[in-house]
């Protein structure tokens, strides 16, 4: 049974999101919203807690995540059948149809409305302001659902990390991209705005802030001349200028980037980096989406391979150690089997830490739907198989890179066996057994001597704890996950 309160009003909220940090950016602003107004972010599929309102954020990027993001909300109605369900993110921006079909009583909001969530949020909890304060417990979410290869368990990582959103949209119109149609052009959050949300994660108990958005190296403070797709002139603020602000004006111990296009990857952004003291952390996400020149050009890439190369040599310079993660697409049309080839004899010689491998999914309205030379599903499977299996032996080589080494660590979640497990500076994950008199290292930072690789995972290591800096605050609890909805988006 729904629980409400005074007049029907809302007591109990369920979230459910799909797709990227971006994404899970907004939904912690609802989550917070809604608990300053006094209301509890509930497990909506428990036995008795039923929730008044559930909200379903979802993802377009593949075919196989639109297929999901409707069997959310499904989901979401069938376990909550007198709640109010939201129902907003890309999916619904470029496809609202479906959704008016899959659950006619949902109120759809799509992203162009987006600035308006949390007014309509409001509108439906009808209470007053009630407890205020930063939020004090992190967000699930449901990712993953675009990739080939199994997503990192967020859940525990999100506890930790704070993924704080400093731009949306793109207009770069890559020819199999559906995001400009979803997420509309760039814009850019203003520096203040972002400056509030890394201290509110920072009193929050935060060490480490990760910056998002959909095309983060266009940041331009909220301001620019724009000249031709999607490129900018002159800019208030950089992405660099905002990471030395960020650098300056707060105590913030650890600054991440969540994904940046290479050729945004410039001297001062490298300079903010080296300049940093090791505030900003030796780990960059390129998206790749192929090694051969001819798929790169059809794709509406703005780089060649040799570019991504010299890319990545820039910052093997400027940030010695630094691991090189990429996004690769598999099976676009007119990839033939020489440009497979020469795709992966380049992605081998990159050097990779971490591959996130996607099979092509056609978009409706996407140019890459009008081009010959498509790839059957048989051999896009089989490529997706093949880059996996790279994918996963550059994990393992990078991992065993840093035996002999030492390593800092932020503390994750502890694993069965009793051991912690964290993220060093560059990603690699590192396991190891907590001092006497030291049981909980959740949201801890160490120092770690890595002693070999882990025997059951070949992508993670194991090390001694030789120095350690707990936290100064308690760490926030996690809010509970629609855990059936979970099972869902992560079955294939």
């Amino acid at each position: 049974m729904s629980r409400t309160g005074p007049a029907g009003r809302v007591t109990t909220a369920a979230i459910v999101n799909l797709g990227c940090k971006v994404n899970q950016s907004e939904m912690e602003a609802a989550a917070r919203l809604l608990r300053e107004r006094g209301v509890a972010v509930v497990d909506g599929t428990a036995p008795g807690a039923e929730a008044d309102l559930v909200l379903v954020n979802t993802c377009t990027v593949t075919a196989e995540a639109d297929s999901k993001s409707r069997a959310a909300v499904r989901r979401a109605r069938r376990a909550n059948p007198a709640a109010e369900l939201v129902v907003t993110g890309c999916a619904v921006q470029t496809a609202p149809e479906m959704f008016a079909v899959a659950e006619p009583r949902a109120r759809l909001i799509d992203n162009r409305a987006k600035a308006g969530l949390l007014d309509e949020l409001d509108r439906l909890v009808a209470l007053p302001t009630g407890s205020t304060g930063p939020l004090d417990q992190a967000l699930p979410t449901i990712s993953g659902v675009e990739l080939a290869s199994a997503a990192d368990d967020r859940a525990a990582v999100e506890r930790t990390r704070a993924f704080v959103k400093v731009q949306d949209g793109c207009s770069f119109f890559c020819t199999y991209c559906i995001i400009p149609a979803a997420r509309g052009p760039e814009r850019s959050l203003p520096p203040e705005t972002v400056l509030a949300d890394v201290r509110r994660a920072l009193d929050s108990g935060h060490r480490e802030i990760v910056l998002t958005g959909i095309n983060i190296g266009t940041y331009d403070g909220g301001c620019s001349q724009r000249g031709p797709r999607g490129s900018h002139r002159s800019s208030l603020l950089t992405l660099a200028g905002l990471v030395r602000m960020l650098l300056a004006e707060t105590a913030v111990e650890r600054v991440r980037l969540s994904s940046i296009e290479p050729q945004h990857v410039d001297e001062d952004l490298l300079a903010a980096w080296q300049a940093s003291r090791g505030r900003c952390l030796p780990h960059f996400h390129l998206p790749l989406q192929s090694g051969d020149d001819g798929v790169l050009r059809r794709m509406g890439r703005r780089y060649d391979a040799a570019a991504y190369a010299a890319t990545v040599a820039r910052i093997r310079r400027a940030v010695p150690g630094a691991a090189i993660h990429g996004d690769v697409i598999v099976g676009f049309p007119t990839e033939d089997g020489p440009a497979w080839q020469r795709s992966l004899d380049f992605i081998r010689s990159i050097g990779f830490a971490g591959i996130h491998v996607f099979r092509y999914s056609a978009r409706p309205g996407t140019p890459a739907t009008r081009m010959s030379g498509a790839v059957d599903e048989r051999t896009r499977k089989r490529r997706a198989a093949e880059l996996l299996g790279i994918a996963a032996g550059a994990r393992a080589a990078f991992a065993a890179a840093h035996v002999g080494g030492v390593a800092r660590v932020l503390f994750e979640s502890r694993r069965a066996d009793g051991r912690w497990v964290g993220h060093a500076e560059d990603h690699v994950l590192v396991s190891a057994v907590a001092p006497a008199g030291e049981p909980d290292l959740e949201n801890a930072i160490g120092r770690v001597g890595i002693d070999r690789v882990d025997r059951e995972a070949a992508d993670r290591t194991v090390g001694r704890i030789l120095e350690l800096d707990l936290p100064r605050r308690a760490i926030r609890r996690v809010l509970p996950t629609l855990s059936s909805l979970q099972g869902a988006m992560h079955a294939s």
